[in-house]
């Protein structure tokens, strides 16, 4: 990744969460992989809300997540309720991997605003996903 700047990327709930905690195995990756990203990193509520939870009981890092949004390190992008039908469609699509919401969040996106990287620790699902049901995603962290 020497060398090269993303913009216009998709963040994920994995490497989101690995940023704020040293204690994540993936942390060293993924703040790696945050330098070559110019922000904003976009991402959704859906995404914000799957990290919360998951740092529920560590107040320090809950604040982290806040302090990023508020910084506009992150920009959460919206969802109406009128495009939730397109959500579904992913669901249904995508049945067979049994989705989450943040996921679908983030491919509905990448649809309605012509993005193609997602930063994602979530190979398996994303190598999967594809955009307008034909292009598959860049992922981040690269495998080199």
């Amino acid at each position: 990744m020497t060398g090269v700047t993303y913009q216009r990327v998709l963040l994920d709930t994995g490497p989101l969460v690995a940023i704020l905690n040293r204690d994540d195995s993936q942390h060293q990756r993924c703040v790696q992989t945050l330098k070559a990203i110019r922000p904003p990193l976009l991402t959704s509520w859906p995404v914000i809300t799957e990290a919360a939870w998951l740092l529920r009981n560590h107040h320090n890092l809950l604040a982290g997540l806040y302090s990023l949004a508020a910084r506009s390190v992150l920009e959460i992008l919206t969802i109406s309720q009128a495009e939730l039908a397109d959500i579904q469609n992913l669901m249904n699509r995508y049945k067979s991997l049994s989705p989450q919401l943040a996921d679908l969040s983030l491919v509905h996106l990448a649809q309605r605003e012509g993005l193609e990287t997602v930063f994602t620790l979530d190979r398996r699902d994303f190598s999967v996903y594809r955009r307008k049901g034909r292009t598959g995603f860049r992922l981040l962290p690269d495998d080199s």
